[in-house]
């Protein structure tokens, strides 16, 4: 990393940790390529669809907390 964005990461992590979250979710969504992105329309009918699979069995969620042992 080049010094200005190496002080921009040591300034970011300086920050709270709701900041931090926030900082992070507008750079990932900074990378996402256009047309890519979704209308909350089809967000909400995306996260409807998951839910009617775990309600139905199709797929069974994983607990956060198994998530974080895998790494």
């Amino acid at each position: 990393m080049t010094t200005e964005p190496q002080a921009i990461f040591d300034a970011a992590l300086a920050l709270p940790e709701a900041d931090r979250a926030l900082l992070a979710e507008r750079l990932l969504e900074s990378l996402s390529p256009e047309g890519d992105e979704l209308t909350d329309e089809e967000f909400a009918a995306e996260l409807e669809r998951r839910r009617a699979e775990v309600e139905q069995g199709i797929v069974k969620p994983i607990p956060w907390s198994d998530v974080l042992l895998e790494d």
